[in-house]
Order: structure tokens, then sequence, then C-alpha cells
């Protein structure tokens, strides 16, 4: 039997839905389970806090489940020592929510700037606000060394956030992160919201994710009510799921060989990307199909010409998108800057559990399209592409491999695309307590979402991870021994979210 299932029956289980169940467990089998993950045995799909609790999502294939830990005491065991991913999460959940997590080996605050007005804002007692004193970064011994701080305002049009660089000459020594400048309150937003109010909200978490954030929420939620939406709106979601796939895909392309000083592909990427978005917008209304899925199903159906649209947009990228691909993998001023440049090691990826093209390209092949899985991708023919080299050149070839399989999902889409309405008459009102978990695949990796639902239909409580919380981290260990001037590029490989992970 595996540990999992095993921790779960030992513990007392409190829900028991769709795709995964959860139990209450002591410090004892808490701090266990961090030892198991912390061995690799199963990975970590989330960390959050809901005001009374702590809850782990662990995933050991092809079981997910839930432990909870309560926290009538405030406090909590912390696992950050034992297992590294979980350390900005708890200090997420101490700067939210107030709850301590207990010999943490790091107590510094992650979201919290001293700049909110209170501390815990979604704790029983607002404390007063810190007067803001300098965040204290870590220091570095050795050589003669320099820092170089970067941001939080950038010279482009771009998210805000600072690293902090230790730098022997060139080399870079050490990069520490500082993120949390965009955090917009997002699970105080989502409780007590209306259905309709927060799948308005979780699709704005990350804007580029804005269908792969709704379709999580979504079907968190039809797990909660214990529904399924219609078959045709499974199968549209999914046309929209892979046009935003390829958008994005297309863009980071074009920008990473744009950071190499290559703007020829940064140019005819950003023409295709355009040509997505344009068909995206006949399809559907929106260029980037935001607001059009929702809970029991999507807000409208396919707009006329929209068949012909996806076809000529198939077609387009076809034809000129190889000859993009045969530029980039000729041209040896690209490759001198993108092969053994940014490499993430194997080992580290596995146990960050990261996903997406990050993962991939070093040898982590999970997508959550495969497993745990979701409509309509078992009855589609795709393939996941994995590198083992883990540097930007591979993290490149992982986003063209995945861009060739996302045109092979959409004509195989349109080809059996089923009929039928699109969305459910109105849902039914949630139990007291109902819950759900979804997990799906954005461009990035996977999305978490779970919810808890009133008696009421609106909601208790609302957690959305992205998976930037487990790719920024990595991004400090790849840049490590590279020189200052291939952070971008390194950077733009990976393309963590700032809005996704600072709530």
């Amino acid at each position: 039997m595996a540990w999992l299932q095993q921790t779960m029956e030992h513990g007392r289980p409190v829900c028991a839905a769709a795709g995964y169940g959860r139990a209450i467990v002591d410090d004892a089998a808490w701090i266990a389970v961090a030892q198991q993950l912390a061995s690799g045995q199963g990975s970590m799909l989330g960390l959050w806090g809901d005001g009374e609790c702590v809850h782990l999502c662990v995933l050991q294939e092809p079981l997910i489940g839930i432990l909870t830990h309560a926290c009538p005491s405030r406090r909590f065991p912390a696992i950050g020592g034992l297992y590294p991913p979980a350390l900005r999460l708890e200090r997420a959940i101490h700067d939210l929510y107030g709850l301590e997590p207990v010999a943490s080996p790091d107590r510094r605050a992650w979201l919290d700037h001293g700049r909110w007005g209170v501390h815990q804002p979604l704790g029983r007692n607002q404390a007063a606000a810190a007067d803001g004193a300098p965040y204290a970064f870590h220091a570095a011994e050795g050589p003669p060394m320099h820092l170089i701080p970067v941001g939080p305002v950038h010279a482009g049009i771009i998210e805000p956030g600072h690293f902090r660089f230790t730098a022997n000459g060139e080399t870079i020594v050490r990069l520490e992160q500082r993120l949390g400048y965009v955090h917009k309150g997002i699970e105080r937003i989502m409780r007590g919201a209306t259905l309709e109010a927060a799948a308005r909200v979780a699709g704005r978490v990350s804007g580029d994710s804005t269908v792969a954030y709704a379709l999580a929420f979504a079907r968190a939620v039809e797990a909660a009510l214990g529904v399924m939406a219609p078959p045709r709106a499974d199968w549209l979601r999914a046309v929209m799921a892979e046009l935003e796939r390829i958008a994005n895909h297309l863009g980071d392309i074009g920008a990473i060989c744009n950071d190499a000083a290559f703007a020829l592909i940064h140019a005819h990427c950003g023409v295709l990307r355009e040509e997505v978005l344009r068909a995206a917008e006949t399809c559907f209304g929106h260029r980037l199909m935001m607001d059009r899925i929702v809970p029991g199903g999507i807000s409208a159906d396919l707009q006329p010409h929209a068949a012909d649209a996806l076809h000529t947009l198939i077609d387009s990228i076809g034809q000129r998108f190889p000859e993009l691909v045969e530029l980039y993998d000729r041209t040896a001023s690209l490759q001198d800057r993108t092969v053994a440049t940014g490499i993430l090691k194997p080992a580290l990826v596995r146990h960050y559990g990261a996903g997406g093209f990050v993962g991939r390209a070093s040898g982590r092949s999970f997508d959550a399209r495969k497993a745990p899985g979701y409509p309509p991708y078992a009855d589609l023919t795709f393939d996941v592409p994995v590198r083992e080299q883990g540097d930007v050149d591979a993290r490149v070839w992982i986003r063209i491999e995945e861009l060739r399989q996302s045109l092979s999902l959409l004509a195989q889409l349109l080809a059996q695309l089923p009929q039928g309405v699109v969305r459910l008459p109105p849902l039914p009102v949630a139990r007291h307590g109902a819950e759900g978990l979804a997990v799906v695949e954005g461009f990035r990796g996977d999305i978490l979402a779970w919810v808890r639902l009133n008696g009421d239909g609106t909601v208790a409580h609302s957690h959305l991870r992205d998976p930037s919380w487990f790719q920024w981290p990595l991004l400090e260990a790849a840049i490590e021994g590279n020189i200052v001037a291939d952070f971008p590029l390194c950077n733009k490989s990976f393309n963590c979210s700032y809005s996704g992970h600072d709530l």
C-alpha cells in the first residue's frame, strides 16, 4: 500500500471528493509526510492555510491526497527544514494568516513587505504594520565579491520583482529573489464571492494563463458540487487551453531569441502570436479568451466561421514555424548563448516537483493532461516531450515540441468536436462545507485549484497555486556559475509568473 494512502487512512478523514481525499493528521504524521517527500517518495502539489488549519496536497502517483493539520494554538510544525520546497509557502502562510511554522529555518516575511497597513490580514487578530525595515538578504562569503541589485522596477514592461546578485567579477555566485510586489489579496477577494464573481477573479490571477486558471477553478467547483461540464464544453475548453499554450510558447521563443540579440525570430514569432490571438477573438470573442470558461461549462459557444479560422491558423503556423525552428537551430550565435547556459539539474527538478517546460527540459515528464488527467485529453493522441540537458536550449526545444503537439491537438479537437449544449443549467446549491480540487496543465506547468463552498453557494475559501512557486527557487540554482549577462536569457527561459506567485 502506498505511504500516502496509509497516512490518509490513519488520519481522520473529512472529505472524499472526486479524484482525491482529505484527512486531518497529527504532528508526527505531518513530519513523516515531509520525510517521505524529502526522500523523493512523491511530490508536493501545494501548501496553504485557511485561518484555522494548514493543508498539504501531495502527489504519489497516481494518488492525490490533502493532509490537514489543525492549528488551535496558531502553530504548526515547519517542514521547510526537511523539505525546502515548502519554505516560501510556509512564510506566505504566516504572512497571510499568522499561523506560525514552528522551528522554521527562515522566519523572514515573504509576501508582506511591511506596507499593507496590517500584519496577517486573513488571521484572527490583525496586528499593526511593521515599519518596513530592510529585507535581510543572505550574505555570501569567499573571494572579493560585489552585489548587484536589480529591480523591482525594470527597464521593460514587466511585473516587479527584485533580484540580488552576488558576483565575483562577471560570474554569479549567488542569486536571491525578493517577490511579493504584486500581491493582490486574491484569497481575501474570493471569500464570500459568488461563483460567477470568483471565476472572474480566478481568471485574473495571472493574465497570460487566464484560460488555465479559469479551467482549474471551474473544475474544482464542479468536483465540489459533484457535476460534470457538458462534453462539448470540455472539448471547447481544450481548444482554448491549446490556443493559450501556442500563443505563449510563440511569445517565449521569440523573447528568448531577442534576449540573445537575435531580433529576427522575435519579430516573426510576434506575427504568429498575433495570428493566434486574432483567431481566439474570432472563435470566442476575446483575444485572451478571458471569462469564457465558467463553472458548469463555457459562457458562449463557438462564433460563426470559427472552424475556418482555426484551420487557417493551423495551416499558417504549420507552414511558417518550421522555418523559424531551422533558423534557430542553425544560427551559431544563438546556439552559443543558449546551449549549456543556465543548466538545471534533474535531481533539483524532481525534488521541487517543478512542472511545465522547466521540469520537462530537465527530465521530469509530469503533465496534468496525462495524469491525473481530465477531459477530453484521454480521447486525444499527443506526446509529452522530455529532454535531459536542462539548459536554456532544452527549455526552448520543449516549447517548440509542445507547440507542435498543440497544433496536432487543435486539429483533433476540431475533427471530433461533439455537438450539444455548452453549459449546465443553474448549478445545484452546495452542501455546507463541500469542497473540490483540480489540477490542470497551463503553459507554464500544473496549476492547482482548491475550493470550499458555503451552504449558500458562495466561496468559503479557495487556494490557487501557480507553477511558478516551484520554479522561481530553481532559477536561483540554475544561474549560479553563469555570467551576469546571461541572466536575462535564463530568466526568460523560465518565464515564471510574478502575479500568479504573489497572489
